[in-house]
Order: structure tokens, then C-alpha cells, then sequence
């Protein structure tokens, strides 16, 4: 037990280490990310050493249960190819652009349009992918216009991390966390679309208070225009993320698992694009960019931290942390200690060891504890920015554009933010259930 506890320890630390310190490296022309090796390293050792035990981890991943990594991962990437597909058409871009023009000079209007624009597309797509596309054109648009790019920076991660919490679809955390619990689609939205919809009125209120000053300066530069070029390409990739949201959301009710159905949907896209470009031999690059800026090293990532969380649970260590968190509240408790949490080995490892910890409790309980952590792995992205993987894109999105924004400045806003969001939600969260 005390081997695994430290071999674990040794882990986080190491991940959020080099998150701080070593966020990624260069072979070539490649950039290998580093928050995923100290998890494979632990991972590799638990397994070697049989305190993992192999055959419960190869019986776990074969397992035909909600919880059963690989289909976990088959949601999220099948969920991000529609996304990241419809980012390289240019519909992000063309829309952002389309709200600067329709703000001209006057910056509150602009803040209003780009945050509720953010809202949307997280909802519909994923708080990962607007983030990488909405970050470099905020950084664009606010150099060329010579307005303050704080607000908007600022408003833009935390919408992505607020608003990602309506849909199941929406994080990788809900994903996991939902599923594990057997939480359907339309279930889930069910319960958590008040919190969020409060939750992200609340927090838009707070953002525009804190920059209110610096919003009232105006806009003195022309818009760029964006146009999409293959509307063809564009009216496929919407087609089909409508049809697997209207699917995911009868999913349900069809008896067909939410995993096979994002991953039909990514699987038709892909099929028709290339049928497109093979008969029309039109550009091939949105569909191998959109190939390319998948995020591969998560994989390593998420199945390790599963051996770390199987090593964890075969030794009882589990149990003795969920005895001493099932006392009390389940959603105070698990809402608060999952942030918390969130900010000391990352969402992503949170919400794995988490769907563990919630086990123990039954009935309502377990509801609440789940839904709870839900709300934290979201809302704990914005504390600071090794809450999650959003958090470490973003900084460094921030630093490729010789924007200062430094971890303490990071936590000050994060805090301000983040702490009454988190009240709020979990406070609706009691209302509904």
C-alpha cells in the first residue's frame, strides 16, 4: 500500500512539475507535450511490480461497463474530429469575425457577442477546441485593433470552462465522470443545465465588473473579413454534428451506447471528406490538419492515470479516502474536494480517481457526489492553470503571442472567478436534485 501511495504521489508531482517548469520539448519539428510521462513511467512500474495488477487492468479495458476506458477515449476523439474539422473549415474564425463587425467600435458589445459566442460553441463542441481557436484571434484582433486583450482572454477560458458543463460531450471530464456513472445524455443535461445556464449569467456579470474600465475604450481599427471556402465541406460537418447531438440526445431510448454513435458520426465525416476530395480533388489539407491536431499524447495520459486509479483501488486506498469523504454533504464535499483537487494533479486524473471515489456512495448520494465532481473538474480549470489541459494550452497560446500573464496573475483573476462560479453551481446543483 505504501509503495503505490508514493509511486502515485511521485507521479502527480512529476506531471505538475513539468507542467510548471517543462510544459513541452521539441524532436525536430515535433512538440511532444511532458504532463503525460510521469504517469506512464508510475504506470509502467505499478504494472511491472503487479501492484497493478495486470489482468485486472486488461480485464477493465475489455470490460463491456460504462466505465471501460477505451470507450471514454472513443467519444472524446470521435467528439473533437467533428469539432476540429469544422475549425479548419474556418466556421470559428468566420463567426468571431462576424461578432467584431457586428460590435464596431464599441467594446461592451463585443465583450457581450464573443463571450455568448463562446458559450455556444463550447456547448455544441468542446471547451478544448474553441479555446485553441478562439485564443489566437482574441490575441490577432486585440494587436491590430489596440484594445486591452485581457477582458476577452479572461472571459473566453472562463466561459469554455463554465459553459462546458451543459452537455456530456462537453469535457473530457463530463465524459468520464458521466459515463462511469451510466449517465445518459439527455439525463445529464437534465440536471445540469440550470447550474450551468446560473452559473455562467453569474460569472459573465463578475468578468464584466472587473474590466468594466478598461472596456469603455473604443475600437479604433478595421475588421478583418473571414470567408469559408468549401461550403460544401462546411454543410457535411454540420450535418453531421446535428445528427449525432439529435442521436446522442435518443441515444437513450434507441439502445445504441453514446460512444458507437459519435464514433459513426466521426467515422461518416471522415468517410465523406475523403470521398470529396477524392472525386472533386479539391484541398486535402482540412482533413489531414484536422487528423494532425488531434490530441494523440491524451491517450497515454488517461490510461495511465486508469492503472495509477485501478493500483489505488486494489489496494483499498480508495476506500479509506471515500470513508472519509462520504460524511456530510455529498455535494459540498465532493464539489469543493474534486476543485480542489482539480488544481493539485489536474481535471483529467481528478475525474478518474473520482468515478472510484464515488462508488461508495449510494441512492441520491451518489448522484450528488457525481454531478459534484462534474462541477469541479469544470469549474477548477479556471483557479489555475494546472487545473486542466485547457489551462496549459492556454498559457502557452499566450506566451507564442508575447502576451504577459503570469501563474499569479493567472490565480488572482482565476480566483475571483472561479470561487463565487463554483458557490452558485453547486448551490443550483442542490436545487435540482
Amino acid at each position: 500500500m505504501v509503495a503505490t501511495i508514493i509511486i502515485s504521489v511521485l507521479a502527480c508531482v512529476g506531471m505538475v512539475g513539468s507542467i510548471i517548469f517543462i510544459p513541452h520539448f521539441k524532436i525536430g519539428k515535433v512538440t511532444i507535450d511532458t504532463y503525460w510521462i510521469f504517469p506512464l513511467i508510475a504506470a509502467i512500474i505499478l504494472l511491472a511490480t503487479s501492484l497493478a495488477p495486470f489482468n485486472e487492468v486488461i480485464s477493465s479495458l475489455t470490460s463491456d461497463t460504462s466505465i471501460n476506458p477505451l470507450k471514454i477515449l472513443g467519444l472524446f476523439f470521435s467528439m473533437t474530429i467533428i469539432s476540429v474539422y469544422l475549425d479548419e473549415l474556418g466556421l470559428f474564425k468566420y463567426l468571431a469575425g462576424k461578432a467584431a463587425e457586428k460590435a464596431g467600435s464599441n467594446q461592451f458589445v463585443l465583450f457581450l457577442i464573443l463571450y455568448l459566442l463562446v458559450a455556444v460553441l463550447t456547448i455544441f463542441t468542446s471547451n478544448d477546441v474553441v479555446i485553441l481557436t478562439f485564443t489566437p484571434f482574441i490575441c490577432f484582433f486585440a494587436k491590430r485593433t489596440k484594445i486591452n486583450p485581457l477582458p476577452y482572454l479572461i472571459a473566453e477560458f472562463a466561459a469554455a470552462n463554465t459553459w462546458s458543463m451543459m452537455f456530456i460531450i462537453g469535457n473530457p471530464t463530463n465524459i468520464y465522470l458521466g459515463t462511469s456513472a451510466g449517465i445518459n445524455f439527455i439525463d445529464y443535461f437534465k440536471v445540469m443545465a440550470i447550474p450551468t445556464l446560473v452559473a455562467g449569467v453569474i460569472q459573465l456579470g463578475i468578468i464584466f465588473l472587473i474590466f468594466f474600465k478598461k472596456l469603455k475604450e473604443p475600437i479604433s481599427a478595421e475588421h478583418e473579413e473571414y470567408k469559408i471556402e468549401s461550403k460544401v465541406d462546411l454543410i457535411v460537418g454540420l450535418s453531421v454534428l446535428i445528427s449525432v447531438l439529435v442521436l446522442l440526445i435518443i441515444s437513450n431510448y434507441i439502445q445504441l451506447e453514446m460512444y458507437l454513435i459519435s464514433l459513426i458520426g466521426a467515422g461518416t465525416l471522415l468517410l465523406i471528406s475523403l470521398f470529396v476530395r477524392l472525386f472533386t480533388k479539391k484541398n486535402w489539407n482540412y482533413l489531414k490538419d484536422s487528423l494532425v491536431r488531434l490530441p494523440y499524447q491524451l491517450i497515454p495520459f488517461i490510461l495511465s492515470m486508469f492503472v495509477i486509479v485501478v493500483a489505488l483501488s486494489y489496494q483499498g486506498i480508495s476506500d479509506h479516502i471515500s470513508s472519509f469523504l462520504n460524511k456530510g454533504s455529498s455535494i459540498w464535499i465532493y464539489g469543493i474536494s474534486s476543485f480542489i483537487s482539480a488544481n493539485i494533479i489536474n481535471n483529467i486524473p481528478m475525474s478518474i480517481l473520482f468515478s472510484n471515489l464515488v462508488s461508495g456512495l449510494t441512492g441520491k448520494a451518489y448522484l450528488e457526489g457525481v454531478y459534484s465532481s462534474i462541477i469541479g473538474s469544470n469549474i477548477g480549470a479556471i483557479f489555475t492553470p494546472i487545473g486542466a489541459l485547457a489551462g496549459i494550452m492556454f498559457s502557452s497560446l499566450l506566451n507564442k503571442h508575447d502576451i504577459k500573464f503570469s501563474f499569479l496573475s493567472f490565480v488572482k483573476y482565476g480566483s475571483i472567478i472561479s470561487i463565487p462560479t463554483l458557490a452558485i453551481s453547486l448551490l443550483f446543483l442542490m436545487i435540482v436534485l
